[in-house]
């Protein structure tokens, strides 16, 4: 009913209707984006070599959401981001290009799970490890 909305709007013009669909998912996240996400995974991903591994807490408003596979799939995307680009924070993070699109940020494709799932998903928290780092912690 949304793109028959779309359409209609914009003269059947299909990607202005594109846009404008875009344009209200991403309204509607912004709304959401004050609702508690307490919900979600602790995703892990260790490079090839086993010497750089990351590890990230993506949540969400529901379990639910949090066992969908496209939102595992993304935890996991965002752990290879960290492991391979080594933001200092989160805000960074999200302002990264993405490692296998350059044309989209880490913060785009939260942004679109979060309009696609309809609740607020953010990335609330990630550690990078590598081999032999000292981050001044005692080695036992």
């Amino acid at each position: 009913m949304e793109c028959k909305r779309a359409l209609d709007e914009t003269g059947g013009d299909f990607e202005r209707a594109k846009a404008l669909i875009k344009e209200r998912g991403l309204a509607k996240v912004q709304k959401k984006s004050d609702r508690d996400a307490k919900e979600g995974v602790i995703e892990s991903y260790v490079h090839s070599g086993n010497r750089i591994g990351a590890l990230v807490e993506l949540s969400s408003e529901t379990d639910f959401v949090a066992r969908n596979q496209e939102f595992k799939d993304l935890a996991r995307e965002i752990a290879m981001q960290v492991a391979a680009m080594d933001p200092k924070n989160v805000e960074e993070l999200l302002g990264q290009a993405y490692i296998r699109d350059a044309s989209k940020t880490v913060g785009e494709l939260v942004t679109t799970l979060a309009a696609s799932t309809g609740e607020n998903v953010r990335v609330r928290r990630f550690k990078r490890f590598q081999l032999g780092e000292s981050n001044g912690e005692a080695a036992h």
